[in-house]
């Protein structure tokens, strides 16, 4: 009898569009305004709005060079991926996939602390509990299978989204007066000031679309939809966020805004006179979300590095029966709890940006060389204009730059 060789199992392809745009946007929305926007308006006060239009077209930059690369070299580990092939060092390489593995947890850490604060509008369960119990139901959705994980994530965008467009419909019913906030824009150091420091954290709520980069080995078609995914999640996020920020900072003042643990929840009770029990509930559902995806995100990046040799391959082996990194999946898990549990949700939130915003750097960093070696590819794939990653790589800088000078 002939034996052969134990074949080693890989991931599968199950992702059409659809679900590729539910999963961008189901990210990137709990990610940002059920979380932050207390926080941006504490610091942006009634220019809100604005903070999140800088990050959007910030973001918009970077999202137009992940598209290009995404398709010229469709792998997981994908920011490490991109490094490689540009400047061909290995040192950098493991450092930008390393670094993208921070930004995973770190989101997520941040993210389930949001979650905390309206989960415990339901329950005296302590902060600590309720994060433990979060992250380990999460970490079991995530090593069970990626379709799994993907509709799920899916079911909860719906829900998320629903939360959103009730706010939305409550302030026009409501007939708040929005004009005034899109009428107004920021003027004085102080102003201008705030709203700079507004859009870093507001730019965390963006964060999101470059978690398709990393499940583009289980897109059916992902030089096609890929792609169009990252548009249509930068575009539906932008317009939500927009919206209820301006609906926000007119209906609650800023300082009570940024007092509250669940502040969308008190602006629906604001608007409505309703209980905000369904809002917290949504508000609940789409950090799980964000969570989910971030730690599905962290453990495809550690096994596509494990694949390329930058990490043990242990870490990254796939599980034969559910197809997923359960090693991996469990490392992401076990780091979240640590940081949620060791540092506050500011914190958090303000060294995910300025770590994603490395990652960018490199990203566009990565597009502008190999173009300007005129690097070639036997792969289908999008072609953006040569400023777009020269933009992109200046506005990121500067982002950075403003952050550490704040």
């Amino acid at each position: 009898m002939v034996e052969h060789p134990e074949v080693p199992a890989t991931l599968r392809r199950r992702l059409g569009l659809p679900l590729l745009v539910l999963y961008g946007t189901g990210i990137t929305i709990g990610a940002g305004i059920y979380v932050l926007i207390g926080t941006v308006a504490g610091h942006a006060g009634l220019y809100a709005p604005w903070s999140f239009v800088i990050a959007a077209v910030v973001m918009g930059l970077t999202v137009a060079s992940y598209a290009e690369l995404s398709t010229r070299y469709p792998v997981s580990a994908a920011e490490a991926a991109y490094v490689k092939a540009a400047f061909g060092s290995r040192v950098l390489s493991t450092s930008t996939g390393l670094l993208t593995i921070v930004v995973g947890t770190v989101c997520s850490a941040t993210v389930v602390l949001g979650a905390a604060g309206y989960i415990q509008e339901f329950t005296d369960l302590s902060r600590a509990t309720v994060v433990i119990g979060v992250v380990l139901f999460l970490g079991a959705v995530a090593g069970w299978g990626i379709l799994e994980s993907a509709v799920l994530a899916s079911l909860f965008t719906l829900i998320e989204i629903s939360g959103l467009v009730a706010i939305i419909a409550g302030g026009f019913h409501a007939e708040v007066p929005l004009s005034a906030v899109f009428l107004s824009f920021p003027s004085g150091v102080p102003a201008v000031s705030g709203v700079a420091f507004a859009s870093l954290l507001a730019f965390f709520a963006f964060i999101g679309f470059e978690d398709l980069a990393n499940a583009v080995e289980e897109a059916k078609v992902p030089h096609r939809d890929i792609p169009r995914a990252m548009a249509a999640t930068l575009a539906i996020s932008t317009i939500l966020y927009v919206l209820v920020a301006a609906i926000a900072v007119s209906t609650v003042s800023a300082d009570r805004l940024s007092a509250s643990s669940a502040p969308l929840s008190l602006v629906f009770r604001t608007l409505t006179g309703v209980s905000p029990a369904a809002i917290s509930a949504i508000a609940i559902v789409a950090t799980l979300n964000t969570i989910l995806a971030q730690m599905t995100m962290a453990s495809r990046v550690i096994y596509g590095m494990a694949r390329q040799g930058d990490l043990p391959s242990f870490v990254g082996r796939v599980h034969a029966r559910t197809r997923t990194p359960l090693v991996a999946t469990a490392l992401s898990v076990l780091s979240v709890i640590v940081l949620a549990l060791a540092f506050p949700l500011e914190r958090l939130a303000e060294s995910t940006s300025i770590a994603t915003l490395l990652v960018f750097v490199l990203v566009n960093a990565s597009l502008l060389w190999l173009r300007l070696k005129r690097v070639q590819s036997t792969v289908p794939h999008v072609r953006v204009p040569l400023w777009v990653p020269t933009a992109g790589l200046i506005t990121c800088i500067a982002m950075i730059t403003a952050a550490l000078l704040n």
